[in-house]
């Protein structure tokens, strides 16, 4: 296209942004104006993409970071014929695939987007999938604003893709000056932001938004550059073109007042096509999958470490299938990545101390097909909760691994403690939560999660554990095991899982020596749970005492109680769980004072016997 017909392209996306805006009632249509050049040189000179094959090995990757300016990319996906004018009408509507901001309910939209500051973090888990798995020269485009360049993610991928050279990847800055109560942090000074990423060691590009030219050399520039990301910083005008709102406050996430004049004062409307470059014909990557996985196989009796049996099984999963690939914090010898690291080093990525990063690259990776099994101290997740959150609005598959949960982790103190991390997994749309007691269940899951939909979450505990199940037991996703009891004469169950399983085992034998037979249930699979085997034990023995080294908000207590929220007898439930604020102390001093530990748990069921509130 001339440039003369890149400036029309732009008004077009502008027009289009207007008019979708006004049919929604709703929406951000300056917030796409600002960026109307912006997209349209990148859709008609730069883009690689068939839109007629999404999933074409080499089409370059379009990530809007800035996700409420849907009425652009919409407009985008109208000009590139994948959409019509009668579902662009339809936009934010019931049951339209144009929501108020991208998910993959379009094919080609890889990834949610809207919680600021995600676009590039994910963005760069693709351009590593480009470099070091796919290896294609497919590049990958963030369109970010400048008021998410406050956000703390992304200086965490800033770095990450300086560190890394990631010449595959742009982010386009739209700085139009305005967020949503009023200026940005450094409005118009594109210096502010080129000097910290010049620091980062980005290649910076500044430009003129609205010159289509400038817009158009940028790009051309951010293509020939070696070894460097690079970031086009745009400066632009939100709501660029309607005198009414331009570079003006107050009109953010609002349709225009005067759609009608708005669209005239741009130059109607336009229909105009642009034929989207098709990328280069290339062999898709066929990584080697489908062997049979040899798991580590362990003796009952021996004592060995949740978290070690993860590494090996994830190791040997690694040699049975080419797409399974792992991602670490910085933690590798501690979570046991490190034995992967080693067997596969092409497909290890170490994401150091950045959490939020580190997810994001399992998010992004699993949009080019492979299985990232993404693991850090389980506390340490929290920090990217709304990574997680998103990441199940994108539709991702992606396996996380916390290990160090719990009080049983010992002198290391409550800062290292993940107590919440069930509940937080559990709330998670989709979401499968696991949680093994030994080396054997843990393998035979750590296999399992690769086939699994959604985020799938494994919790693996740091010390040496007895290895109570034989390499040859299967543990099926939602069942359960029942390791103690399981008659007519059961008077309590005890429900547990990880950790206080062992304890839990302990407690029965304890109780049996005072004639109290008591069921035990290994409850591995925490969401889902095994209703099944619940409702049996509620029916036999009336009362069901959950045992968890997690606070009692959100995790396997709950778990339990929801299995009888339907409607049908719910038992007594009694919850033992870590209420107190721990300190440094041994792990037994430490699950003894949390009340969670043999003796605790012996003494509690004791207590309601003598009460009469279990079945005589």
């Amino acid at each position: 296209m001339h440039h003369e017909e890149l400036a029309s392209l732009a008004q077009q996306l502008r027009v289009d942004a207007v008019r979708a805006s006004a049919a929604a009632g709703s929406g951000h249509p300056t917030s796409s104006m600002s960026a109307a050049e912006l997209g349209a040189v990148l859709l008609a000179h730069h883009l690689r993409y068939d839109f007629d094959r999404p999933e074409h090995p080499a089409n370059d990757r379009f990530v809007l970071s800035k996700g409420h300016a849907t009425p652009l990319l919409y407009a985008m996906y109208r000009a590139a014929g994948a959409i019509g004018d009668d579902e662009l009408a339809a936009y934010r509507t019931l049951d339209s695939r144009l929501e108020g901001h991208p998910t993959p309910r379009l094919p080609w939209v890889d990834v949610a987007t809207g919680s600021l500051g995600q676009g590039l973090p994910v963005g760069v888990g693709m351009a590593l999938a480009g470099k070091r798995l796919d290896r294609l020269p497919y590049r990958v485009y963030v369109l970010s604003g400048d008021s998410e360049m406050a956000e703390g993610s992304v200086w965490e991928a800033v770095e990450h893709a300086a560190y890394n050279h990631l010449d595959n990847l742009t982010l386009i800055v739209d700085v139009n000056r305005l967020g949503q109560r009023g200026p940005t942090r450094h409005e118009h000074d594109l210096g502010a932001y080129a000097r910290r990423l010049h620091a980062f060691g980005w290649h910076v590009v500044e430009a003129d938004g609205h010159d289509v030219e400038a817009v158009d050399r940028a790009y051309a520039e951010a293509r020939s550059t070696v070894r460097q990301p690079t970031a086009i910083l745009a400066a632009t005008r939100k709501g660029r073109g309607v005198a009414a709102v331009e570079d003006l406050e107050g009109f953010h996430g609002k349709p225009l007042k005067d759609a009608e004049a708005a669209v005239a004062e741009l130059g109607g409307p336009r229909s105009g096509h642009v034929s989207v470059q098709r990328p280069p014909d290339v062999a898709a990557p066929r990584p080697a999958r489908g062997a049979a996985v040899e798991l580590p196989r362990y003796d009952i009796g021996d004592a060995v470490a949740t978290r070690t049996a993860y590494g090996h099984a994830l190791e040997a999963l690694g040699s049975a299938r080419g797409d399974v690939v792992a991602l670490d914090a910085e933690v590798s010898d501690s979570t046991r990545t490190e034995f992967f690291a080693k067997a596969h080093p092409d497909r290890y990525f170490e994401c150091y101390i950045a959490e939020q990063q580190l997810v994001a690259a399992a998010v992004g990776m699993q949009t080019r097909g492979y299985v990232p099994y993404a693991s850090t101290f389980a506390a340490f997740l929290t920090r990217a909760h709304d990574f997680i959150r998103m990441a199940a609005v994108s539709r991702a598959g992606i396996n996380l691994i916390g290990s160090h949960a719990g009080v049983a982790i010992g002198q290391d103190g409550p800062s290292q403690m993940a107590l919440e991390d069930l509940a937080m997994l559990r709330a998670v749309h989709g979401s499968t939560v696991l949680y093994p007691c030994d080396a054997n269940q843990t393998a035979k899951l750590v296999a399992a999660m690769a086939d699994l939909p959604g985020i799938r979450y494994l919790r693996t505990s740091r010390g040496d554990l007895p290895v109570i199940y034989g390499p040859d037991e299967e543990f099926p996703v939602g069942g359960s095991k029942i390791l103690r009891g399981g008659g007519d004469d059961d008077r309590v169950t005890l429900v547990a899982a990880g950790v206080t399983v062992h304890e839990a085992v302990e407690a029965a034998d304890l109780l049996a020596e005072h004639g109290i037979p008591v069921r035990v249930v290994d409850l591995y699979s925490v969401k889902p749970v095994d209703t099944t085997a619940l409702e049996a034990a509620a029916a036999a023995t009336g009362c069901l005492v959950t045992v968890e080294d997690h606070h009692p908000e959100g995790g396997l207590g709950d778990a339990v109680a929801e299995a009888f929220a339907d409607g049908r007898p719910t038992p007594r439930l009694v919850r033992l769980g870590v209420r107190n604020m721990p300190g440094s102390a041994s792990p037994e001093e430490q699950l003894h004072a949390a009340g969670i530990d043999a003796e605790s748990i012996a003494a509690a069921v004791k207590l309601m016997v003598e009460e009469g509130v279990t079945t005589p």
